[in-house]
């Protein structure tokens, strides 16, 4: 499906039963039938999303031992992709949830009132269930150790939630997905397209190699209303342990700037090369950038020389806001360029402010624009390859679990490729110096290349003789 586009179980089977080589390898006699296409739907289900990424990450530790990743840079990226549901389906979330309610509460009640087939079931999510994962070999102290259970236990994991929201979680914003929900995939939400209007879709980000074969290191898709900046730090860190990298530098865009992954970078000894937001055009007024900050004193200056003292602290958004005071302000001959209050122009400074300013200075260097230029043609190209020839510009499944399914077997197609073009495809050689010879042989003329052929000369014995006297070459 992956390599020759194909859109359906039902269309994958119909090709593979009228082929020879695929019948061949997968051991199947011309007249002994194919498994039903529906079967396909069916081990999906029962494999879960598990198994696709334990297959991801068999194809991935195969490059690593192949030397094909590097691991010095990795490039992060995310990409549009439309969901096989339309607008018209959303209906008010409460409806939805309040039908899955009673669905769960009548599921219960047979349960209760069938208690035999409670053991069955437990015994099929023990055999589907993971095993538990081998202990860090750290020693810690109890209450270190509880310490660390419960910071984790608050932490949203997107990868161990499947790339799902965090719908108890709400900023200044209202989310349109809290309250709209669409009946035919659930878990696709409204994005705004690059060619303008809104269509159900996805989020599927990558983590790209800098090495020269852009082996993808791990794939995740989102809803549409995730930003590109919440699993930016989940899928890093699975990378580098999970295959042990000490990446030097990460690149991305804009959407990924936020202190947080700056903070986390830096702290870790990997470069963040990525742009910062626009702050000084936010507004037709003077910028940050215009105030210089004196760190003795613990104030800005502004364009006129008045400074700005500390106003109060904002430790819930992690900012300091300093504030002129308002008769020097008012009387100052650039106030219609600073600021429209009569209260005085205030500037904010965030407690990560030295960490900004480190990524500032990354711009100016050749590197820093050298991974972004580099950048744009070793993730993006990635996306274009898995929507134009493998069908990722429409996923063909539905629900977050399916199309993560989709996503990590299209990535693991790429990767593949790579592979095979390092290995070789298991083709055997052309005979070219047979071929040369017996050219060479025809040419000249001699018997024994028409002795030993079984080509029927029109020409009878002397066809050699003519052939060596001929003065115009052979087509």
């Amino acid at each position: 499906m992956f390599f020759e586009s194909i859109r359906s179980e039902r269309q994958l089977v119909r090709q593979a039963a009228d082929r020879l080589s695929i019948r061949w390898y997968l051991g199947y006699d011309l007249d002994e039938p194919l498994p039903d296409h529906s079967s396909l739907s069916r081990i999906r289900a029962r494999y879960g999303l598990d198994v696709f990424r334990s297959f991801f990450d068999a194809i991935v530790e195969q490059c690593q031992q192949a030397k094909l990743i590097w691991g010095k840079e990795l490039y992060l990226d995310s990409t549009q992709v439309n969901a096989n549901a339309d607008m018209d389906s959303l209906v008010t979330r409460f409806a939805v949830e309040a039908r899955e309610a009673i669905q769960t509460h009548l599921a219960a009640l047979f349960a209760e009132a069938n208690p035999q087939q409670e053991p069955q079931e437990a015994a099929g999510e023990e055999a589907l269930a993971s095993p538990e994962p081998t202990p860090l070999p750290v020693v810690l102290s109890e209450l270190e150790r509880e310490e660390l259970e419960a910071e984790l236990s608050t932490k949203h994991n997107w990868i161990r939630e499947e790339g799902r929201q965090q719908r108890e979680v709400h900023g200044l914003y209202q989310r349109r997905s809290d309250q709209r929900v669409s009946t035919t995939d659930p878990d696709a939400t409204p994005m705004r397209l690059k060619s303008g209007g809104l269509h159900l879709g996805y989020h599927t980000h990558y983590v790209v190699d800098g090495g020269k074969r852009r082996i993808i290191l791990t794939a995740l898709v989102t809803p549409a209303e995730v930003m590109d900046n919440q699993p930016m730090l989940d899928l890093l860190w699975h990378v580098r342990f999970r295959w042990h990298l000490r990446p030097r530098q990460a690149t991305g865009d804009t959407k990924y700037g936020t202190i947080e992954n700056i903070k986390a970078l830096e702290d870790q000894g990997i470069r963040a090369y990525i742009p910062l937001p626009d702050w000084e055009h936010m507004t037709p007024y003077y910028g940050p950038s215009k105030f210089t900050y004196d760190s003795t004193h613990d104030l800005y200056i502004c364009p006129n020389g008045q400074p700005l003292h500390l106003s109060r602290m904002e430790y819930q958004a992690e900012k300091a806001e300093y504030r002129a005071e308002a008769v020097a302000c008012n009387a100052c001959p650039l106030k219609a360029q600073c600021t429209p209050s009569d209260a005085g122009r205030q500037v904010h400074r965030s407690f990560h402010a030295g960490y900004l300013e480190r990524v500032r200075g990354y711009s100016q260097t050749f590197a820093y624009q050298r991974a972004l230029n580099k950048r744009k043609v070793w993730v993006e190209p990635l996306f274009a390859e898995a929507k134009d020839w493998h069908g990722m510009r429409r996923f063909r499944l539905r629900r977050l679990w399916r199309v993560n399914c989709e996503a990590l077997v299209i990535a693991a197609g790429h990767n593949l490729q790579q592979l095979l073009r390092k290995r070789g495809w298991g083709r055997r050689p052309f005979p070219s110096e047979a071929m040369s010879a017996s050219f060479w042989l025809f040419w000249r003329g001699d018997p024994a290349f028409f002795e030993g052929s079984s080509l029927l000369l029109p020409m009878g014995p002397a066809f050699p003789r003519l052939i060596k006297q001929a003065r115009w070459p052979l087509c």
